[in-house]
């Protein structure tokens, strides 16, 4: 038999396992005529693999038939992911989009508040839709009101009296995500109250959760979609909800138990510790992340160590051998020992709350822990095949979850590739080789996945877990489980026990604060691409044979110098030989044979040493090559590029230039609205800086911003500008030359300056060339009577708005930030005694202060004569922009509009010849 049909046979599962998660793939990425053409073109590999004679037809059949069932299984569970709430109420999925509902149901999942929201899972058995409305939630801006006693009267008294005037309807277990904005501060103890497994009456505000409205952005709706959630439901106060607790016995309260175990668990872990140490050990022992500081998060994540604050497969392998080390200790016989274990496993995996990772080595653990007891089944790879395969059957919408991924490539990558880098290691001790190899490749097989989603890697990343995991693991984490255990029954050594964790931890966080500082060492990538990421497994599996090929063939003594060995084992191997055809007859291999058996293996053939070596240099030319085309990955050729970002209700534009210049046109910015409550302020509240413009300009491969616009100083346009300058190099910073009396504004400018960002205020005149086929001309604000910039403090921000005319390829494009009608006339009559005409039109205007009324005029307009406009403005926001007057000038004009809040993110790719257009959502612009 050859090769690889035993190779088949040694790991049947594997590999079916792999055509499984190959035909899921197809599944999730292709659909119609495209999935039957992927699947017919995947059914011939193993037809023609059968055919060369590299397997039998029956495991081709079987192969193929895997691969088959696991697409239209994934076909089966998509068509099966749908809402039933339209058909059943007999309204279009629009329709019930932000429509006034009243719903009874089950609670599914924990019940989890942050700040003045509480969130929990419900499986609806009931909808009525309520004619009359209600309160809302909250706005799309999130903006704090106060409810008043009648109106929370009117939601409960619909909540009691059911459906009201509108349709009904019995629902058959559609899960719904219901949010409920607390009202006032007693409502936080009303809410602690409710459990999973509750039975709930509410009324609410049905919500679409929102897609991703920028390339490449968080698809908050595909990510529900894979919870099998399709609506949100926004209440308002606790007295929208009716609570009737769980009577009768049900599966789900052994969940419920288990939720009020982590909780109380959790709440000794705060008695103990004090912050950050107490989310932080939550974290790491319980599994409970919602608590985690998240500067403390961010700090782990930059380094990629948020591993550890997840419970993997390295706490359950601890849990596992402390229980089995105990157990013989009690005397326990092995079998005894395997068996109590494996029933002790799920308990831990509940407990520590059931995510992907923790269940992928739970099911490992359990699988091997029951092929010791039954002596069958010990391979690895099977092992993690079986687990992966049972819960991809389990749940297929697992393999999109980034914890899955992660988890069980590192598990897959570690058992193959770390006996191919062990021999590199072998000069070291074995401790520390174990340790190095380990870390080097869990380090190596991570890199694609952690660039992927998350765009970018530390090269410190290799130091930092190499010295923390093992302290952590072996020294933090036993402490902290230790206190748990000792604070029930003995105070005083809980503290003490306490005091020394906290001590570590201090180190710990230290020590990765002063990482951290040494900003250099952080590359930011774009996403790359799948093939790139198989390129780059297959180059890395072929470099590190080769290497150890050519470290095999290396001539090494098998014993030592003064080590006798017995003459009888001689003449065995001798025999041996002999038998073998090192017969008297051949002299020379009978001399071959005998220097081997005194100890030392044969030289290879000549050639074999330098083919080896030959085939590592040119798979390590071929990584290199690889990194450098993910790393360098922007190609424009000779493009420009324009990108007016939807950042809600605000400004951002991303301008890359022909040469390659990334210059960044404000940063958008969530506004508050007055001083929030202390009770009511989130653990990470939504910013947009650091949750949708950061992200996206990781996300497409920016290493460096060459400079950055900051229009003017209101939150909308610098808000998020913060996050920018903490988190990605920025060379240099271009402002109206004012400061805004706001400790926002001061925070930016002294980050700036903190971080050496060269400041120049801008006036009218000035020119930035950015390179041969860009400039940027600047329109506004004028300098004072004395040529001398603003004063440094002005209140009115908007009239002082940096505006500037750019020219790129030929084309051009002007820029407005939140100028007024004054600063419109200011610049029109500027340019009139300059000796500029109207007649010479613009390509894209960007239109000023979201499209209010107080810019925009019909002169502005028919001097510039623009052939599109472009409005950034908030879905539904509360200031009415864009004004109807403003788009109806825009209409007369022949000006064709872009809107974020219809079209999303709107992207320009500029050429000579003609400037292409495309938008994100599907809603075609206004003529």
């Amino acid at each position: 038999m050859i090769e690889g049909e035993m190779s088949m046979n040694r790991r049947p599962l594997l590999s079916f396992t792999i055509c499984w998660i190959a035909g899921s793939a197809a599944g999730c990425m292709f659909s119609g005529r495209s999935l039957l053409f992927y699947l017919a073109g995947w059914l011939l590999l193993p037809a023609i693999w059968a055919v060369s004679g590299g397997i039998r037809w029956r495991t081709a059949a079987v192969f193929g038939l895997a691969f088959a069932a696991a697409a239209l299984y994934w076909e089966w569970s998509e068509a099966r992911n749908v809402s039933q709430l339209p058909e059943l109420l007999r309204q279009p999925a629009s329709g019930l989009h932000e429509a006034y509902i009243t719903a009874d149901g089950v609670i599914v999942s924990p019940v989890q508040r942050d700040g003045d929201r509480v969130d929990f899972t419900l499986k609806l058995s009931r909808i009525g839709l309520d004619q009359q409305g209600g309160q809302t939630a909250e706005t799309e801006a999130d903006v704090e009101t106060e409810a008043k006693a009648d109106t929370k009267e009117k939601s409960a008294a619909v909540v009691m009296s059911g459906a009201g005037a509108g349709a009904e309807a019995e629902v058959k277990g559609e899960l719904i995500a219901v949010q409920i904005k607390l009202q006032e501060e007693s409502e936080i103890a009303v809410a602690a109250l409710w459990e999973r497994g509750d039975r709930v009456a509410l009324g609410g505000e049905l919500v679409l959760p929102q897609a991703a409205r920028n390339f490449g952005g968080f698809d908050y709706q595909a990510y529900l979609l894979t919870k099998k959630i399709h609506w949100l439901l926004k209440g308002a106060g606790t007295a929208s909800v009716t609570v009737k607790p769980q009577a009768s016995w049900e599966l789900s309260r052994i969940l419920r138990w288990n939720d009020k175990a982590r909780s109380t668990l959790g709440a000794e872990m705060e008695r103990l510790f004090r912050e950050p140490h107490a989310g932080y050990m939550k974290g790491l022992v319980i599994g409970i992340q919602e608590d985690l500081d998240p500067e403390t998060f961010k700090q782990f994540s930059q380094l990629g160590l948020t591993h550890i604050l997840a419970i993997s497969g390295m706490h359950v392998a601890v849990y596992v051998g402390v229980i089995l080390f105990l157990l013989r200790r009690c005397r326990f016989t092995r079998e005894t020992a395997l068996a109590v274990t494996l029933l002790l496993v799920p308990v831990y995996v509940l407990l520590s709350g059931a995510g992907p990772s923790v269940v992928r080595a739970g099911l490992m653990s359990m699988i091997a822990l029951l092929a010791a007891r039954l002596g069958v089944l010990k391979d690895g790879m099977n092992i993690l095949a079986a687990a992966a395969l049972m819960m991809l059957v389990w749940n297929p919408y697992l393999l999109l979850s980034v914890s899955f991924q992660l988890s069980f490539l590192v598990t897959a990558g570690l058992m193959v590739y770390t006996p191919l880098a062990a021999p590199l290691f072998r000069r070291w001790p074995n401790w520390l080789g174990s340790a190095l190899s380990v870390t080097f490749i869990a380090q190596l097989v991570s890199f694609p996945l952690t660039i992927y989603y998350f765009n970018q890697f530390s090269l410190l990343s290799f130091a930092a877990n190499l010295l923390l995991v093992p302290f952590i693991t072996f020294l933090v984490l036993p402490l902290g489980t230790l206190a748990l255990l000792l604070g029930r029954f003995w105070n005083a050594a809980a503290h003490l026990t306490v005091q020394l964790a906290e001590l570590l931890n201090n180190a710990t966080f230290a020590a990765v604060e002063w990482v951290n500082g040494f900003t250099a060492g952080v590359l930011i990538w774009a996403s790359p691409s799948l093939l790139w990421i198989c390129l780059y497994y297959g180059l890395l599996y072929g470099l590190l044979y080769a290497l150890k090929r050519r470290t095999e063939f290396m001539p090494v003594p098998r014993f030592m110098d003064d080590e006798t060995r017995p003459l009888a084992e001689l003449e065995r191997t001798g025999n041996s030989r002999g038998k073998a055809g090192n017969s008297p007859e051949n002299p020379a291999a009978a001399a071959a044979g005998r220097r081997t058996a005194l100890g030392f293996q044969a030289f290879p053939q000549p050639g074999a040493t330098r083919w080896n070596g030959l085939a590592a240099m040119l798979c390590a030319a071929g990584i290199a090559l690889l990194l450098y085309k993910g790393y360098y990955a922007e190609d424009l050729n000779g493009e420009g590029a324009i990108s007016y970002l939807d950042v809600g209700q605000g400004d951002s534009i991303l301008i890359t230039t022909p040469g390659g210049a990334h210059i960044l046109v404000d940063g958008g910015g969530t506004v508050s609205f007055g001083n929030r409550e202390a009770w009511r302020i989130r653990r990470s509240p939504f910013e947009v800086g650091a949750k949708t413009l950061l992200p996206l300009l990781k996300q497409r491969g920016i290493h460096r911003l060459d400079a950055v616009i900051l229009t003017h100083g209101d939150q909308d346009h610098a808000g998020g500008l913060q996050a920018v300058l903490e988190g990605m190099p920025v060379s240099a910073l271009l402002f109206n030359g004012t400061l805004a009396d706001t400790a926002p504004y001061t925070k930016l400018m002294t980050t700036a300056l903190a971080a050496d960002v060269r400041l120049y205020p801008v006036q009218q005149g000035m020119v930035l060339a950015a390179d041969e086929a860009t400039q940027l001309h600047f329109l506004w604000p004028e300098p004072n009577a004395d040529g001398q910039p603003l004063p440094d403090e002005v209140e009115d921000q908007n009239h002082e708005s940096v505006v500037f005319r750019l020219e790129m390829n030929g084309r051009s494009f002007l820029f407005t930030g939140d100028m007024d009608q004054a600063a419109e006339e200011a610049i029109l009559q500027s340019a009139q005694q300059a000796g500029m005409q109207a007649g010479k039109p613009i390509d894209i205007l960007k239109v000023a202060h979201h499209g209010s009324k107080t810019a925009t005029s019909a002169d502005w307009l028919s001097f510039w004569n623009p052939g599109a406009a472009v409005i950034s403005a908030g879905v539904n926001n509360l200031y009415g922009h864009p004004n109807g007057d403003v788009l109806e000038r825009l209409h007369n004009s022949g000006t064709a509009v872009y809107r974020t809040d219809q079209q999303g993110e709107t992207q320009l790719r500029v050429l000579a010849e003609e400037i292409k257009v495309r938008y994100k959502l599907n809603q075609r612009p206004a003529e």
